[in-house]
C-alpha cells in the first residue's frame, strides 16, 4: 500500500502553444535513491473544437485548438520518458465539425495525438448510440465506462469497465464513471443503457485494481466538480470512496489553477483536477516514485 510523501506544487503556462518554464511554487528534495517519474498530461470537455478560437475572441483569443495541443505533446513527451495522455470526455458537440463529421474526425485526430484512455461524457451520446459506435472504430485507444451498462445497447462491447497501463516500473489503473443520462440526454440518444451509482462502482473498481497490483489509480470522471445540491460530483466521489489517487474531472468546464486536494474515507488525500473546457488548457501533473512511495507531485497547467 502507497503511503503518500511530500508535494511539490509549481505551474506550466503556455500560450501559442510554446512551453514557458515552470515557475517553481516550491520544491522538496528527498535524499533518496533512484526514483521513477510518471507524467499525465490530460484534457475534458474538448467539444469538437479543432480549431483555436479567433484572434478577436472577447474571451480565449487565438486560445486552443488541435495543433498546438499536439506540439505541446509531443514537446512533453521529448523532455519525459513516461507520460500518460488521458480524456475525461464530452469530446462530441459544439462546433460545426460535429454536425459534418458525426464525431470522426475527433477520434482520428486523438489517435494521432496518441492519447491513451478516454471516458465518455453526456454529449458524445449526442450522435445515438450507433453513431458513437461508428466513431469509435477510429479510435485506436479504449474508453472506460465503469458505472454504464451497455449489455443491452449497441455500445455493448466497444467499452471497456477497466484498464491497466504499464509505464516503466509503474503500474497504472485507469477506471471512468459518468453522468445520470436520464433527464440530460434525450432518452433515444441512449436506449437502454443503465446508469449505475457511481460511487459504488468507482469504490469496486478501485479495490479491484489495487489488488491487481497498480501503483497508480485514476478515475476520469464526467460527474462534474462540485454543486450545491447533494448531487454526486468529484469532491463528494473523492470523499466518499478509497484507492484512488487522482480523480480527472469534466462536465462543469470548472478551470481549476491546481488540484483539489480531497480526503478519502480512509483520510488519505486524493488529487482532483480539471481544465475548463474547449481544448484551451491541457493539465499535467508529474508523480515520483521511491518503492511505491509517491516521492513529490509535481505541475499542473497549460493554457
Amino acid at each position: 500500500m502507497m503511503n503518500r510523501r511530500n508535494f511539490v506544487r509549481n505551474s506550466v503556462i503556455v500560450s501559442g502553444g510554446v512551453l514557458c518554464a515552470p515557475s517553481l511554487v516550491g520544491q522538496v528534495t528527498l535524499a533518496k535513491p533512484k526514483t521513477t517519474k510518471l507524467t499525465i498530461l490530460h484534457t475534458n470537455d474538448t467539444h469538437s473544437n479543432i480549431d483555436p478560437f479567433p484572434e478577436n475572441h472577447s474571451k480565449y483569443p487565438g486560445k486552443g485548438g488541435v495543433a498546438r495541443r499536439f506540439e505541446l505533446i509531443q514537446k512533453v513527451r521529448k523532455e519525459e520518458d513516461s507520460v500518460l495522455l488521458l480524456d475525461a470526455g464530452d469530446i462530441f458537440q459544439g462546433t460545426p465539425y460535429f454536425n459534418k463529421f458525426g464525431g470522426v474526425l475527433e477520434m482520428k485526430l486523438m489517435s494521432k495525438l496518441g492519447y491513451d484512455v478516454a471516458t465518455m461524457g453526456n454529449h458524445d451520446f449526442d450522435g445515438g448510440l450507433e453513431g458513437f459506435v461508428k466513431a469509435r472504430q477510429f479510435a485506436d485507444f479504449p474508453f472506460v465506462c465503469s458505472n454504464y451498462d451497455f449489455k443491452n445497447t449497441p455500445i455493448d462491447g466497444h467499452t471497456q469497465s477497466s484498464t491497466i497501463i504499464q509505464k516503466g516500473e509503474v503500474k497504472v489503473g485507469v477506471f471512468g464513471v459518468g453522468v445520470e443520462m436520464k433527464g440530460l440526454v434525450p432518452d433515444v440518444k441512449y436506449g437502454e443503457s443503465v446508469y449505475n451509482n457511481p460511487i459504488d462502482i468507482a469504490n469496486d473498481r478501485a479495490a479491484e485494481l489495487k489488488r491487481q497490483g497498480c501503483d497508480l489509480v485514476i478515475c476520469l470522471s464526467h460527474l462534474g466538480y462540485e454543486y450545491k445540491s447533494d448531487k454526486v460530483s468529484d469532491k463528494v466521489l473523492a470523499q466518499k470512496t478509497k484507492n484512488i489517487h487522482l480523480i480527472i474531472g469534466g462536465h462543469t468546464h470548472t478551470f481549476l489553477e491546481k488540484p483539489t486536494e480531497e480526503k478519502n474515507l480512509i483520510g488519505e488525500t486524493v488529487l482532483i483536477n480539471q481544465v475548463g473546457w474547449a481544448g484551451i488548457n491541457v493539465g499535467r501533473i508529474d508523480f515520483e516514485f521511491d518503492q511505491k512511495i509517491f516521492a513529490k507531485r509535481d505541475v499542473i497547467i497549460v493554457e
